[in-house]
Order: structure tokens, then C-alpha cells, then sequence
């Protein structure tokens, strides 16, 4: 509620009160001359005002919730142990906030991982496990996360990949039930499975690892930059409108293609990275059980490789630089966070603001098999 509601609210009180007030004092027995009257109607009117003033009292001193999302997030991360990665922001948010050290994604894709999230249900009550249907028209008109805090006065926004997009959140990213205004997608996200990698020949290619000169990309950015720009510019807007707010922030990465700012990668030298301890498929695996990773043999520099369908086996150079690159879009992605994160700090929302950070479920982007989703 803003400011100006309650002289609205006390206006009305004044006018509409004064007739049950004579009616209750003629109740009572109390002689209900003028002066009487209005002595008591001052004193009602000062308990209204303390009412309303506790009420904004209590509506200032909600906390504001930062949500933020990556994609295909391992628990690469050094509050979770990990020796190689760089995650500076993110492990800093870690060392004043509950870390969750046992927890499972419902879902190992996208789509209906995060429904099951944001939804509070699990995949076998959304029956959802593709990406071909919207919770809302296949299962039930369920309350989400969003939803909830909107529903209870907060100004609810969404950046980059909250929701699914597509038909799995009605074309819409459930706006207007979910959010306060549209959600916003980075414009640079279209060109973001295109031929953008430039390769040894000089040649554009639709390359899994796509380090790149950010000032070489179509508008000078990439998808994540864009939409931690969005969120900052965000947070400044209400900053100064003091309503409680629930923003959303879904970063790309980690998730396929790695096309990500070039400089990250020196983080990791090659000689540096290691092949993963496990790099063979489970002898014991079920056929079932088993991604042959299309989405990935796609790529320009994969199908290079020539490696037969479905168990063959990625050379061992090129593993190092999958591992190389997914650990350079994880430091990427927290150098994001941190923007946000410094940002809070800038604006003194710091202490007012609750922050999240979650993934929807992890990818073996860094292991054997890359984007072998799993739970």
C-alpha cells in the first residue's frame, strides 16, 4: 500500500464514523452533545492512525526477495567444496546463508524441474516431465511461488530463464498470474544456438565451446550480461518505490552452448584441469538409464569428432576442454550474482532483502558425458 492510500482511508473513516459514533454514545447513555462527540471521534481517529501507521510500519519492514536461478548448475562450487572452481560471489552469499548439502532435483530438465519448483507439486501430480505443456491447462491451476508473494502485495518482476519459456509457461512466463509486469528475455538469447563461434579457419560455427569476444557479439553482449543489467536496472526502480518486491533472476549458464566471455577461460588453464575419475559408462547401466546426448552431437565442433552413436567415447582432449569451459561459465555466472549482489549493497537493500540462489537441476556438462542431465 503507498502513502497517499492512507489519507484516503482516513478521509472516509472521518466522514462515514461520525453517525455511528452519535448511535453508539446514545447506547451507552452518554450525553452526546458537540463537544463530546468530538473528543471521542479524535480519539477514535488517533487509534485508526496508529492502526494504519503499524500497518505501514509492517509493510515497510517485509523482506524484499532476490530469487536467482542458473541452469544446469553442478554443485561446482567452492562453498560446496570444489577445488577447481572460481566462485567468489556465490561463495561469499554461502558464508552467511543456510547451504543445503542434501538436495534433489525432482526432474532432470528444464521444463519440468523448475513447474515443480515455482509449483510446490511434484512431476507426478503436474504430470508434466517434457516441455510440451502448460501446468495450468494439463494438471491444475496451481498457486505458484511468484504468484503467492504477488497475491500478498509484492511487486512481483522476472529476468532471463525463470519459468521455462515456451508452451511450458503458456508462451507468457505465466504473466499476468505470476508477475506484476512481463517477464523479460534477453534479446541476445536468439543467436544463442547460431553460428557465433569463430573457429581456427576463420569461419563463424554453431560450436558446444563458443568462448568469444563479447564486443565481436551481435549488440556487444551476451545473454546473461543483458539480463543482469535488467535486474540491476530493476532493483534501482525499487529502490526508491519502497514496496516490498519479489525479483527473479534466471541465468543461462551454465547451461549448453558454452558462449561465454573469452578472458574466464584463463582462469583455467588446461594444464591445470583433470579428466573426471569416472569417465566410462556403467557397465551395469540400463539402456534406459543411458542420454545419448543428441543435443550435443549437433554441435559443429562434436560432430568433428566423428564419436559412434550412442557409447562412444569423447577423446580425452576434448573432455579437458568441456571441463575447461564449463568451469569458465560457472566464474562467469557468479560474476553475475555478484553484480546483483554489490548492488544490493549500493542501493542499502542489503538488510531488507532475502536472496536465493538454486538451480534447476544439474547437467554432467563436466563430466563424461556432457549435458547428461541427471537428479
Amino acid at each position: 500500500m503507498k502513502q497517499h492510500h492512507f489519507g484516503a482511508a482516513l478521509t472516509g473513516s472521518y466522514l462515514n464514523t461520525r453517525g455511528v459514533l452519535f448511535w453508539f454514545l446514545v447506547i451507552l447513555g452518554v450525553e452526546c452533545d458537540e463537544e463530546t462527540m468530538t473528543a471521542v471521534h479524535q480519539c477514535l481517529l488517533l487509534c485508526l492512525l496508529s492502526t494504519l501507521t503499524a500497518a505501514a510500519g509492517s509493510w515497510t519492514g517485509r523482506k524484499n526477495v532476490l530469487f536467482i536461478v542458473a541452469d544446469d548448475l553442478r554443485t561446482s562450487l567452492g562453498c560446496y567444496g570444489d577445488p577447481l572452481v572460481k566462485s567468489p560471489n556465490i561463495d561469499q552469499l554461502a558464508s552467511k546463508s543456510q547451504v543445503f548439502l542434501n538436495a534433489y532435483a525432482q526432474q532432470a530438465v528444464c521444463a519440468p524441474s523448475r513447474t515443480s519448483m515455482l509449483t510446490s507439486r511434484r512431476p507426478d501430480t503436474t504430470r508434466l516431465y517434457d516441455f510440451k505443456s502448460y501446468w495450468r491447462v494439463h494438471s491444475g491451476n496451481y498457486t505458484t511461488l511468484p504468484q503467492h508473494f504477488k497475491s500478498h502485495g509484492y511487486t512481483t518482476m522476472s529476468v532471463g530463464k525463470v519459468f521455462h519459456p515456451g508452451i511450458a509457461s503458456n508462451h507468457s512466463d505465466d504473466y499476468p498470474y505470476s508477475w506484476s509486469i512481463p517477464a523479460y528475455h534477453p534479446a541476445s538469447f536468439r543467436f544463442e544456438n547460431q553460428k557465433m563461434c569463430k573457429g581456427k579457419d576463420g569461419d563463424l560455427h554453431a560450436n558446444l565451446l563458443c568462448a568469444v569476444n563479447v564486443s565481436e557479439q551481435p549488440g556487444g553482449t551476451l545473454p546473461d550480461l543483458e539480463s543482469a543489467d535488467e535486474a540491476v536496472r530493476l532493483l534501482k526502480s525499487r529502490a526508491v518505490d519502497g514496496a516490498p518486491f519479489f525479483l527473479a533472476v534466471g541465468f543461462h549458464k551454465p547451461h549448453i552452448p558454452f558462449r561465454i566471455p573469452q578472458e574466464y577461460l584463463s582462469l583455467y588453464p588446461l594444464d591445470k584441469i583433470i579428466l573426471a575419475p569416472d569417465p566410462d559408462v556403467p557397465k551395469l547401466l540400463p539402456p534406459v538409464a543411458y542420454n545419448p546426448w543428441t543435443d550435443v552431437r549437433k554441435r559443429d565442433d562434436v560432430q568433428k569428432l566423428n564419436v559412434s552413436f550412442p557409447y562412444g567415447r569423447i577423446p580425452d582432449d576434448f573432455q579437458l576442454r568441456i571441463r575447461q569451459h564449463y568451469y569458465a561459465a560457472v566464474s562467469y555466472m557468479d560474476a553475475q550474482v555478484g553484480r546483483l549482489l554489490s548492488t544490493l549493497d549500493d542501493l542499502s537493500l542489503t538488510d531488507s532483502t532475502m536472496v536465493v540462489f538454486t538451480s534447476d537441476h544439474e547437467a554432467v556438462g563436466a563430466d563424461f558425458l556432457p549435458a547428461q542431465h541427471r537428479t
